[in-house]
């Protein structure tokens, strides 16, 4: 049940003026209360929330390795089980670098077992603590320290893992997406996953000011206008259904990439290819949803 009286994640920690990240782990914690236990994998927020002998959260907090912390946000559950509790919620929150990429064999393992834990990945599309390299949820053409822009490749060549599909198909009771353009569809996801027992994931879209290079201002905005242009889609898969929760204008996009440095050598055929891409994705999504 949400805590109405307190922040439990306090202000006073380091992330950057603009983290969308941060603007999200409040979310989390409000929306979840002080009945959890936080397994948090090594990334941005737990550089910023944790420095010993700080920290923002005002619950229970384990921190775990990049690789390891789906496997330990299982044992905690495990464990609360085996003593009779079965009141506190386990959630593991890990960046994209832990989930999609080094910890992703964990997650697979913990999603396959149906762990009782709610797995929320917050996504900025790049190792953004470790120097911004790009990771499986980059998209294409982002310019990053290991994509970089020459005069043969024009940043990251492939398209972003879907990793929304994969833990879906691992069968589990819920999967959803979400983003800080989007707080009240946030909060019920949050709501909804906390409902669910087993493993449910949500996947949050988390803008990234440092990592994307845009103004501190421009968080929200940049966050409206991914879901506005298709960039990121909404959606959740209850009990393997899926539905589809806005629909794109598919307008934007150009502004979208004008606002950050890691676009500006993106060419308008580029952008024709990425909007192609969207649409095909959503078509995609679309037919699975059987409308």
């Amino acid at each position: 049940m949400a805590n109405d009286t307190k922040n439990l994640f306090e202000s006073g920690h380091s992330a950057c003026a603009g983290c969308g990240p941060a603007i999200l782990m409040r979310q989390i914690a409000n929306t979840l209360g002080s009945d959890i236990i936080v397994v948090n994998a090594t990334g941005c927020m737990e550089i910023v929330s944790s420095k010993y002998p700080e920290s923002a959260w005002a619950v229970p907090y384990i921190h775990s390795l990049f690789e390891n912390g789906p496997a330990v946000a299982s044992g905690v559950a495990r464990n609360l089980r085996a003593n009779g509790n079965e009141h506190t919620r386990v959630v593991y929150i890990g960046g994209d670098g832990a989930s999609y990429d080094i910890g992703f064999g964990a997650l697979s393992g913990a999603l396959e077992r149906n762990e009782d834990v709610i797995f929320i990945i917050y996504d900025t599309e790049c190792y953004s603590n470790t120097g911004v390299q790009r990771s499986s949820a980059t998209p294409k053409f982002a310019n990053t320290t290991t994509s970089p822009v020459g005069t043969k490749l024009h940043g990251k060549q492939e398209p972003r893992k879907h990793i929304g599909l994969i833990a879906a198909a691992h069968n589990v009771a819920y999967v959803a997406t979400a983003s800080v353009g989007n707080l009240p569809d946030l909060k019920r996801k949050l709501q909804k996953a906390n409902e669910t027992r087993g493993a449910s994931v949500i996947i949050i879209y988390a803008s990234c000011t440092f990592g994307w290079k845009f103004d501190t201002n421009l968080t929200v905005k940049m966050s409206r206008l991914a879901l506005q242009s298709g960039m990121w889609k909404l959606y959740e898969f209850d009990h393997e259904k899926l539905t589809m929760n806005m629909e794109p204008t598919f307008e934007g996009l150009e502004e979208y990439f004008k606002l950050q440095k890691r676009y500006k050598h993106i060419k308008p055929e580029e952008i024709e290819i990425i909007k192609s891409d969207i649409k095909k994705d959503w078509e995609f999504l679309k037919a699975m949803t059987g409308k």
